[in-house]
């Protein structure tokens, strides 16, 4: 399946900082000591959670970088840590999608396809408009031979970007292939059935060779007659 190359995203720091200098300007004047201390420890909890955002965003470069020259599991270890700072202290969302989508992106490329479905889905979760993780998730479904899956994430992509021309072009190519994995499906359940109908019907002197199916083409569905 041709897709963008699932390239780690972008560190996105210092989103915190203009919140930050707002909340210090509007420092209330004068007041009892206890307010000037319970605002201390406000801006304390917001310096706090600025340097743990840096962190984070610290922890998700390295393993980008650790991704570019193909060492994923250690990519994969750089953004659990991003991951752990930025659920448990700043609450990021942006930070913690990412994260899940750059690990996505390393279970793709360690062929860990069921992993990337996750690591996709826990992305999708925290930013249902992240197209990138679409497009892995549909790449691993394909892999996985889940192609009706792969069209959806594709269609969900065209909602998003209705000119994303990629995501057209996958749909166009995995139609066809989607439609023949149910035939094929629908053939082997057929077959399953008919060994279990023989098997009962042999104790009566039958079997569903008395039976014939004919395939509507226009519905695609079967009618059954019998035969002496």
């Amino acid at each position: 399946m041709v897709v963008i190359e699932p390239e780690p995203d972008a560190t996105e720091t210092g989103e915190a900082s203009d919140a930050s200098l707002s909340r210090s300007v509007d420092a209330p004047q004068g007041g009892s000591c206890s307010d000037e201390e319970s605002f201390e420890d406000a801006l304390t909890e917001e310096q706090l959670r600025e340097k743990a955002l840096k962190q984070a965003n610290d922890a998700k470069e390295e393993g980008n970088n650790l991704f570019r020259t193909g060492q994923y599991e250690d990519a994969l270890l750089k953004y659990e840590l991003a991951l752990k700072i930025a659920s448990e202290v700043t609450s990021s969302v942006d930070v913690c999608s990412m994260c899940h989508g750059n690990r996505a992106a390393c279970f793709l490329k360690l062929d860990r396809y069921k992993e990337t479905v996750q690591e996709c889905t826990k992305a999708l979760e925290l930013n249902p408009s992240y197209i990138k993780a679409l497009f892995r998730r549909a790449e691993a479904h394909e892999k996985l031979e889940n192609y009706d899956e792969a069209i959806a994430d594709m269609k969900k992509v065209l909602e998003l970007d209705p000119a994303n021309d990629q995501a057209r072009k996958n749909i166009r190519r995995l139609e066809p292939i989607a439609a023949e994995k149910r035939e094929k499906m629908k053939e082997e359940m057929i077959g399953k059935l008919k060994e279990m109908g023989n098997s009962l019907l042999g104790r009566f002197g039958m079997s569903l060779d008395n039976f014939k199916a004919a395939k509507d083409p226009n519905t695609g569905s079967y009618s059954i007659s019998f035969q002496q």
